[in-house]
């Protein structure tokens, strides 16, 4: 009885935790899949000003559109799992602090991480305090994205300087971004 309660358990638990899209490198097809998501995005561009595609591309790269995502554990002697360096989580990849300053200032305080449209607004929040904050184009994913990972302090710092593979990263994000728009202007997602 008790290891059928536990798969029964594992099952719902399974069930319940979207799954990513099948083709998360093509914008058109995730949100003809994904019921909901296209419309959740155009909110977010139309409450904070982001564009679809530099808020896709930059969930794209934290999460690869899953929904609790989160960043691999470390390991004690090798074998003992142990921590997780971060407490960034779900779609946005958000750190605890981060997601509740958003909660107080921004978010309303039923949203969650591993909710799509939840996320969606909090990328288009953050974004926009950066573009208000530090100068930064709304179109412009790489130094978006460099806010977004280093913090608006670190983003001034220039502390991503020191970080060749992140400022490889966020050239990445800006072609996603990028493939994102054409992708977007070739079909038909309303």
């Amino acid at each position: 009885m008790t290891r059928l309660f536990s798969l029964t358990l594992l099952y719902f638990l399974i069930a319940c935790t979207p799954l990513p899209p099948k083709n998360s490198s093509n914008i058109c097809y995730t949100f003809r899949e994904k019921d909901g998501w296209y419309d959740h995005a155009r909110q977010s561009y139309e409450k904070w000003g982001i564009p679809i595609p530099v808020q896709m591309a930059i969930m794209h790269q934290e999460s690869r559109f899953v929904a609790d995502a989160q960043p691999p554990r470390t390991w004690l002697l090798g074998f003992i799992p142990w921590f997780r360096p971060s407490t960034a989580y779900g779609y946005a990849q958000a750190k605890d602090e981060t997601w509740d300053y958003y909660l107080d200032h921004a978010g309303d305080w039923g949203a969650d991480r591993d909710d799509f449209a939840d996320a969606s607004d909090f990328i288009g929040w953050y974004c926009n305090i950066s573009s208000s904050r530090l100068g930064i184009a709304r179109w412009d994913a790489r130094n978006l994205y460099l806010a977004y990972h280093e913090g608006h302090r670190g983003y001034e710092r220039k502390s991503y300087l020191q970080k060749p593979w992140l400022l490889q990263v966020a050239n990445k994000v800006a072609r996603q971004a990028n493939i994102f728009q054409n992708q977007l202007n070739a079909c038909n997602v309303n």
